[in-house]
C-alpha cells in the first residue's frame, strides 16, 4: 500500500518514538530527522483546537526540504476545562495532572503536516480520554514504574495506566497515542 510515496524520501520530523512506531506500523519507509531548538509557543489568543496544526507547520518550516522529500511533521496537545496541558515537570506535576483526568473526560488533539516542495496539507483530529477514578496509589505506581514525564498530560494510553485506567474513548485510539494514523493515511494517499 502507499506505492505512490515510492517517489519520495519520506522524513518524520520527531523524536516521539510513538510516532516512530505508528509510522511504521503503517508500513511506511522513513528516516527520523527532528531538528532540535524549534520554539514551540504558540500566540495565546489562538484556540486550542488550532494549536497542533500551529505547532506542526512551526516543525515543518524548520525543515529544508530537497525536490524529492515529504516530510511529517505533528505535535499533540492535551486539553482539559480549556486549558492545555504539556508535559509535566516532575513527579508532583505529573500527579497532578492524572488527579484532575480522575473521573473525567479529557480532549487530545493531534496536529499534523504533510509538505513536499510543491505541496502542504494539515490537519487535526480530536479524540475525547474519559478517566475511571484513580487512586493516589494507582497514580503513585504508574508514575514510579513508567516514568511519563516526557509524555502530554503525563500519560501513555499504551501504558499500564491506560490498561486500568481508561473508561471509553471517543475517537482515534492511536491519535491518544499522537498520531492519527487513519486520517493521515488516506492523506497520505493523494500525494
Amino acid at each position: 500500500m502507499l506505492n505512490n510515496l515510492e517517489k519520495y524520501d519520506i522524513v518524520l520530523g520527531s523524536n516521539s518514538p510513538r510516532r516512530r512506531e505508528l509510522l511504521n506500523d503503517m508500513g511506511v519507509k522513513f528516516r527520523v530527522e527532528a531538528i532540535k531548538g524549534i520554539d514551540e509557543s504558540y500566540p495565546a489568543s489562538l484556540p486550542v483546537e488550532d494549536i497542533p496544526v500551529y505547532l506542526a507547520r512551526i516543525k515543518a518550516d524548520g525543515h529544508p526540504l530537497a525536490p524529492n522529500e515529504l516530510l511529517i511533521t505533528a505535535d499533540t496537545v492535551v486539553v482539559l476545562d480549556e486549558t492545555v496541558l504539556g508535559k509535566p515537570e516532575g513527579e508532583a506535576d505529573a500527579h497532578r495532572m492524572l488527579r484532575a483526568f480522575s473521573g473525567r473526560a479529557h480532549r487530545v488533539i493531534s496536529g499534523v503536516c504533510v509538505t513536499t516542495k510543491d505541496r502542504r496539507e494539515s490537519f487535526a483530529d480530536t479524540s475525547i480520554v474519559r478517566f475511571a477514578d484513580l487512586t493516589d496509589d494507582e497514580i503513585d505506581y504508574y508514575i514510579q514504574h513508567y516514568r511519563p514525564l516526557d509524555k502530554a498530560g503525563a500519560y501513555g494510553i499504551q501504558e499500564w495506566i491506560g490498561n486500568i485506567g481508561i473508561q471509553g474513548i471517543n475517537g482515534d485510539f492511536y491519535n491518544v497515542m499522537g498520531l492519527p494514523t487513519r486520517k493521515l493515511y488516506q492523506l497520505l494517499k493523494t500525494f
